[in-house]
């Protein structure tokens, strides 16, 4: 397994906020993997940090929902078990069914001209192979969808079960056929939101987190 020793990093200056952005994306690409531990000496060593900012990187990372602290263990990057997995995609599911049942439909323009910019935006960067690109534009696609519901409570929760599904979610960063077909669903997304039936739209906010799930369950089951 990859440790945190395999990973260098350039003599540059860091904040406990780079430092967590910089794990953050190591564990989305698959560069750390599930399971890995995350000490503070390896963080010292990698960032040229004080002890505080190598701790209050990992309370970030524990924040976010993709570190576990465990007492005599210390901190490592969150592996999900098949039965986490269905237990969190089955809230994913509710949650993301009722808010699509809640957007007014047909949506406004300004909701069409927006989604369609980071469609086109994270297209580019499915294309380019610019994965953080691809990660950001389709967590903010999402939530800016969501958010049309009118709940703001409702797109919080969303937004922390996304955060506990990154494990899932970062499986399939390495497929490209993957981010192609998410994307496809974002484009599907866009044209429902056009018309006037939200259990459609709804449906498809479903169907759009399957692949992720069934890749990562494979993917535990041959390891």
């Amino acid at each position: 397994m990859q440790t945190l020793d395999d990973i260098r990093e350039g003599e540059i200056e860091h904040d406990d906020l780079s430092i967590a952005r910089a794990l953050e994306e190591d564990i989305i690409f698959g560069r750390l993997a599930p399971g890995t531990r995350l000490t503070e000496d390896t963080l010292l060593a990698r960032f040229h940090v004080t002890r505080h900012f190598a701790r209050q990187a990992i309370v970030q990372l524990e924040a976010m929902g993709i570190v576990v602290r465990e007492r005599n263990k210390g901190a490592t990057v969150r592996s999900l078990t098949p039965r986490q997995v269905q237990e969190i995609y089955d809230v994913r599911e509710l949650l993301q069914r009722q808010a699509a049942l809640w957007i007014p439909l047909p949506a406004p323009d300004e909701l069409i001209a927006e989604l369609t910019v980071l469609h086109e935006e994270h297209g580019r960067h499915v294309e380019s192979g610019y994965l953080r690109g691809v990660h950001e534009t389709n967590d903010r696609f999402h939530l800016t969808l969501f958010a049309a519901c009118g709940n703001s409570h409702l797109v919080q929760s969303i937004e922390l079960y996304m955060r506990l599904s990154l494990p899932v979610r970062a499986n399939s960063m390495s497929s490209k056929e993957s981010l192609q077909i998410s994307h496809e669903h974002h484009r599907l997304m866009i044209e429902m939101l056009k018309g006037r039936d939200n259990w459609v739209l709804a449906q498809l906010c479903v169907d759009h987190l399957q692949p992720s799930k069934k890749r990562y369950l494979a993917y535990v089951s041959e390891n």
